[in-house]
């Protein structure tokens, strides 16, 4: 763990109670004469570190020992537009994306994507907060939604499509947005609203879940 989430951070004392108590000392043993690292949720650049004074049967008290300034953000900024997917195959995968840098994920409602299935964002943002805390990332991944692909590709007119094609995509530089469908990828009205795009696929003969090609993706351009 690099830090926790606390908004009580910044204080002169902090006490742990429930769940955190349990983390930090049950799990993970930490003992009095630690340095422990907190940030708070909504002004997360900022890393407080402070030092574990007393622990008893169910609390433990921490005492501010510094406040800097260090934030923890990918070099590049990767937006990815996402046709909507069962979450569960968001929810596998998300952790991943926040540690590769993702900046920014927009759900897209496609043609194929199935209308039952509706992005959880307040789950999506307690994954990523998990996944925060472990990697060190300190910026929240943003996250939006807009109802098909034309509307997204008017707003983000640079947007790179994956989907079966002829380039192959050797090197992610350059690219800022990508488009990536839903199961069963994009219809073929879709594929006409993209024809003036850039479209790329990777280099497999293998067809992708919708996941596994959003990772892959990611990992070329962000790496």
């Amino acid at each position: 763990m690099r830090f926790l989430f606390d908004d009580d951070a910044g204080k002169e004392q902090l006490t742990l109670k429930g769940e955190a108590f349990k983390y930090l000392i049950k799990v993970r043993r930490h003992s009095v004469g630690d340095v422990l690292g907190f940030r708070k949720t909504q002004e997360s650049s900022t890393l407080f570190l402070y030092g574990l004074v007393d622990v008893d049967g169910r609390s433990a008290t921490l005492e501010l020992k510094s406040a800097t300034e260090e934030p923890v953000t990918s070099e590049k900024h990767l937006h990815v537009g996402w046709c909507v997917v069962d979450g569960k195959s968001v929810e596998k995968v998300l952790p991943l994306l926040n540690e590769l840098g993702v900046f920014k994920i927009t759900f897209i409602y496609c043609d194929r994507s199935q209308k039952n299935f509706k992005p959880d964002l307040k789950r999506y943002r307690r994954i990523l907060e998990s996944s925060m805390q472990q990697c060190g990332r300190s910026e929240m991944m943003v996250f939006d939604e807009v109802k098909d692909v034309k509307t997204f590709v008017s707003q983000n007119p640079e947007t790179v499509a994956f989907d079966f094609c002829d380039e192959v995509l050797d090197d992610g530089s350059g690219i800022s947005t990508v488009l990536v469908g839903s199961e069963g990828g994009f219809s073929d009205a879709e594929r006409s609203l993209l024809a003036s795009q850039r479209m790329v696929r990777l280099n497999t003969p293998m067809i992708l879940r919708s996941e596994t090609a959003v990772t892959a993706i990611a990992s070329k351009v962000l790496l």
